[in-house]
Order: C-alpha cells, then structure tokens, then sequence
C-alpha cells in the first residue's frame, strides 16, 4: 500500500468551529487512522498548513498539536505547490476575497458555508471556480448527522408514503456575555461582519430539505432581533445589529410545506438542539442529530381532543426508535473524505459552490422577505450553461 502527501491550507482554524471540527476531528482524525482510503488501495495523508490573522494563536495551535507548517502570509502559503487544496473557515465577511485567491492560484477549494455575504458573490464564486477548472466544495454537515442519515434511510425506503410537511425547531439560549460568557463569538451579532441567524442557518436548511424532500421554490420569513445589546469576547457591550432569530416557512417542489424556527433566543425543552419532525401519508418520523423515532400509521392512535380531562396517553412511548444498522463517523470528517476522495481519485461530489450559492440565495430571499413582509419565489440560478 502506497500512501502520498496533500497539502491543504487551512484559513482560521482559530475559531471555535475551524478548530474543533475541522481540523481537530477531521484532518488530524484522518491522520491518525492512516489518510483517506481510494479505490486504487492508495491512501492520502493530509499534511495541515495553519493560516491566520494571530501569529501568537497559530503559535500555539501548531504546538499543541506538532503541525510544523503556519503562517500569517496566506499568499506565502498559497504560492507553495505543495499546496494543492485550500480550505476557509473565516469569518463570512472575509470569505470571497481569500477563497478568489486561492482559485487563482489554481487550487482545489473547500469552504464552510455560507460561501459569500451575498447571492451575486456566491454566484460569482462559482462561475470563477468552474471557469478555473478547480474543483470545488461547500460544507454540508448536517446531511451526515445519525438522525439525518436515519431520516434519508426512511425517505428512500418510501416509508413516509406522499410526504405531506416538515417542522423544524433548532436552537438554544445563547448567553449576552455580562454575567456569563457568551458560547459563541460576537461576529455573530453584527450584520456588519457577517453575522445573522439568517445567513448562518437558512443555507443549513436549504440543503437539508433540497437533499431530502425536494428543490425550495419559495419562502415567508420573519428574521428578528430580539436581545438587541450584547457583549464581546473583551467584556465590551455592544448593539446587536444583526436578527438572533428568524421564523421561516418554506414551500417545496411536489407540495411538501416546511416550517423551520431557528433561534439563539429559546430555551430547550425538546430531546436534542435540533429536531425535525415528517409526517407522510404512511407514516411520521421525528429526527435528531442522532435519534430517529417514527410512527407508521399502522400504529397510530386515535386521540380525541378534550381540554376538560388530563391527558393520559403516553404519545412518547408511542413512537419507535429507529436503530443505527451502520456505525457513523464525525459528519465533519466524513464529507472532508469525500471531498479529498474528490480531489484525488476525481470521485463525484455533489456540495459543491453552486449548492452553496443556492444555499445563499435562500437566506438573501428571507431576509428579503422579512423586510417586505412577503412570501420570495425563488427561481433556478444560471450558473453559465447549466441551472
């Protein structure tokens, strides 16, 4: 068995989600194992180059973890031939400009999402990125979540029959960060830099419910700000100039209807910080980052609405659990090795900038549709040849 060497530069790493997720449990995890398997039997190793604005920061992240190559010259590090992937986890607003130059350097490209701030520089993104023959990817993570990956399981078994709707609820108290430190950074709060659950979470949805149900044809959305002063990672205060909640409708191809809350101002009363709940013709399903439970209408009950007697019936324990069958990895991880599958051995790799573009469109159209107070139709992007 032969093994052999990628280098991927890697742009804010810093954070919280670059680190933990990117590079800790996904990079250094597929070192660890023994690199990425192909279909040849070869395997890749990734070798990490830490890019970011902290000297000191990067310091101290290689260290901690041995990694030899980091630097603050992002141009340095794109140079480098050796370098043949680059990979941003930056803040949004910084994003079009670092990823454009890196696919004018020629190499291959992986971002988080949301790819841009706006539908015409995702656009643009991916027009550039397939004019420059690199190949191109957007993270999807959530599609590779246990409960997601039960809940495609039920749809392409034909288990739900005529899918009829889909309720999401995602979210959790984020705290302002006086009297107990905010867990997650302040950009998030500031349209200015980026920040909004709109743009964070919408192009979330998007491909969730594209990959799952159908192509999202339109939108009514009301995106709020309902703590309006917070505090930064330095104690300062600050206005929150960005919607920390958004309460979003979403009609699908095929007459499905989803309704989606998302929202940095709830408390959690539900089993997981994220639940989706189908409801077919044939049967219901109710899926979380990692459980699935369903009810098939074989076993449904017969309820009666009557608000002058307790409710007795036990509606949980009505509901079956749907088992793993499959051992599932980190859903990080699991697409970095598709996209380095991709890079390598020319595999197929669906999430590309066009479905992040798409993804951007559908937050651009909530937001547009909160201003107007108006349901958005969304129409098909022309990415130059193909829709």
């Amino acid at each position: 068995m032969t093994t052999r060497t990628l280098g991927v530069v890697m742009n804010g790493v810093t954070g919280r989600m670059g680190y933990r997720q990117h590079l800790v449990r996904s990079v250094l995890a597929i070192n660890s194992a023994g690199g990425v398997a192909l279909p040849t039997g070869e395997r890749v190793l990734l070798r990490p180059v830490l890019v970011g604005r902290s000297e000191a920061k990067l310091r101290d992240l290689a260290g901690r973890h041995d990694i030899p190559d980091w630097t603050t010259d992002l141009d340095a590090a794109l140079a480098d031939p050796a370098n043949q992937v680059y990979f941003d986890a930056q803040v949004t607003s910084a994003r079009v400009g670092a990823v454009t130059r890196a696919i004018e350097a020629g190499k291959h490209v992986y971002a988080e999402k949301p790819t841009a701030e706006t539908l015409e520089d995702a656009i643009t993104l991916a027009k550039t990125a397939r004019a420059a023959g690199v190949k191109n990817g957007v993270v999807q993570d959530k599609l590779f979540l246990p409960g997601l990956l039960k809940l495609k399981r039920l749809v392409d078994g034909g288990f739900f029959g005529r899918v009829l709707s889909v309720r999401g609820e995602f979210g959790y108290w984020v705290f302002e960060g006086d009297w107990q430190a905010a867990q997650r950074p302040s950009w998030n709060y500031r349209a200015e830099d980026g920040g909004g659950i709109v743009l964070d979470m919408f192009p979330h949805w998007h491909y969730v419910l594209e990959n799952l149900f159908g192509r999202v044809e339109a939108v009514t959305a009301r995106a709020v700000t309902h703590v309006p002063g917070r505090w930064d990672e330095a104690g300062g205060r600050y206005d929150a100039t960005a919607d920390d909640a958004a309460y979003g409708i979403f009609e699908l191809a095929g007459g499905v209807v989803a309704q989606i809350n998302s929202s940095w101002t709830t408390r959690v009363f539900r089993d997981e910080l994220v639940e989706f709940q189908v409801d077919g013709t044939e049967g219901s399903a109710v899926a979380g980052l990692r459980r699935c439970r369903v009810q098939h209408r074989s076993t449904t009950p017969k309820p009666v609405w009557n608000p002058d007697l307790p409710a007795t019936e036990p509606f949980r324990e009505q509901w079956q659990e749907v088992p793993d069958n499959a051992e599932f990895d980190n859903g990080f991880r699991t697409q970095w090795e598709m996209f380095v599958r991709h890079v390598a051995a020319g595999e197929p790799f669906p999430y590309d900038f066009a479905a992040g573009a798409r993804g951007v469109q559908l937050a651009q159209a909530g937001l547009l549709s909160s201003t107007e107070g108006r349901r958005v139709e969304l129409t098909p992007i022309d990415f130059g040849g193909e829709a």
